[in-house]
């Protein structure tokens, strides 16, 4: 895993190392140590359908694989390829597989294929109109085809079934050469169930170059995006803007006050829910001077209501998912000898807690996705001890 197992040790592991955790990502597919095999690349995303059935994409010998569950968890349908060729694919720290369904029980499945050169890559996209039985021949979403950095995918569908794509894109740091922050956020939409997209179109400038997008759609057709930014000169808070489905975005706004400053990416990206009034929820990671750590809040312009930190010092990586007023925010943390995954649920909207352990692993690990399954919240955590689990919090 590309993901450090102690917080505490991810700044100073930065400021050593500066890019190393994108490096990291970066080597070649299927390269370990010397005489040692390759790392399990675990990284997995999952999705609830309409009819509560979840559905989990994950990365296995070049290929995206896709299955679904009818139990919660209980027994998974036979693999179903995303990509019948094999392909390089992202699957470690913010880089994953992600998948989407759609109201009328399409599957949405995107990822990113790495490059020869460090650092860049291509945003994928198969779908499947089956229910999971077949999928399309994947396509390269984005029309700009220079051998550059679109990479950290992120995927979601409105009520009205329209696909939007977000990704992290440098072609304004290579145009502009020296002194551009970071990268850009950029989108793509497809009104036709995937079988065609329009784009390519700039959200922003400057931000974090490889922390994973939030996405959440809203009832008037819109998505929210919420990414790590690069205020000026170095802030690494998190910004949030609207995009529409005519290809224009709603202004940046900055949605976190950290005020963390680094010259590197801490490929920690953050989460976001709302209730169905629009009050906006998330999580995200900082290590900034007397906040470090993850920490939950509410965001409202020009602030964050009830914030609070998440779990202990080792805690990363948190997840958030909302039903009703209910909140329920799952994470992981190292303890030294193994990564415990644990979760607090809010039955009034933010205020008030109670925590849960949900189950440990000894053995490598991916992030937490918290699911809403027939008003009931789940945990899906792929572990090498336990591939694809799906575990309910009390």
């Amino acid at each position: 895993m590309v993901a450090v197992r102690c917080a505490g040790l991810l700044l100073a592991a930065l400021l050593a190392a500066g890019s190393a955790f994108a490096q990291h990502e970066h080597k070649a597919h299927g390269e370990g140590k010397k005489g040692r095999p390759p790392p399990p690349e675990l990284g997995a995303t999952a999705a609830v359908d309409a009819k509560g059935a979840i559905w989990a994409a994950y990365a296995e010998a070049g290929h995206v694989l896709v299955r679904g569950s009818d139990d919660a968890g209980k027994s998974w349908s036979a693999p179903v390829r995303a990509n019948p060729a094999a392909e390089p694919i992202g699957a470690s720290g913010d880089s994953r597989p992600k998948i989407a369904t759609g109201p009328g029980g399409e599957l949405y499945v995107t990822w990113t294929k790495p490059l020869a050169k460090p650092y860049t890559g291509d945003i994928r996209f198969s779908r499947s109109l089956d229910g999971g039985k077949s999928f399309s021949a994947p396509v390269t979403v984005h029309t700009d085809r220079q051998e550059i950095t679109h990479r950290f995918d992120s995927v979601a569908v409105n009520a009205a079934g329209q696909v939007f794509l977000a990704w992290i894109d440098k072609r304004d740091q290579v145009a502009a050469g020296k002194g551009y922050r970071g990268a850009a956020v950029y989108f793509a939409v497809s009104d036709d169930r995937g079988a065609s997209f329009r784009g390519d179109f700039k959200v922003a400038d400057y931000s974090c170059e490889c922390c994973r997008i939030a996405l959440l759609p809203r009832a008037d057709g819109s998505v929210l995006a919420l990414w790590r930014h690069v205020f000026e000169p170095n802030i690494r808070d998190h910004g949030i803007a609207q995009l529409n489905a005519d290809g224009s975005a709603g202004p940046l706004r900055r949605a976190t006050f950290d005020d963390w400053r680094l010259d590197a990416c801490p490929h920690h990206g953050p989460s976001l829910a709302a209730e169905a009034n629009g009050r906006l929820h998330a999580v995200w990671f900082t290590q900034a001077p007397g906040k470090a750590g993850v920490h939950y809040g509410r965001l409202r312009e020009g602030g964050v209501d009830a914030q609070r930190r998440v779990g202990g010092d080792a805690a990363e990586h948190a997840d958030l998912a909302i039903d009703g007023k209910r909140v329920a925010v799952a994470w992981k943390e190292f303890d030294g000898t193994k990564s415990r995954l644990r979760a607090m649920v809010s039955e009034d909207g933010g205020d008030k807690w109670r925590e849960h352990e949900l189950f440990a692993t000894g053995e490598a690990s991916d992030q937490p996705r918290v699911l809403v399954r027939q008003g009931r919240f789940h945990v899906f955590w792929h572990t090498r001890e336990r591939p694809l689990a799906v575990v309910a919090v009390p």
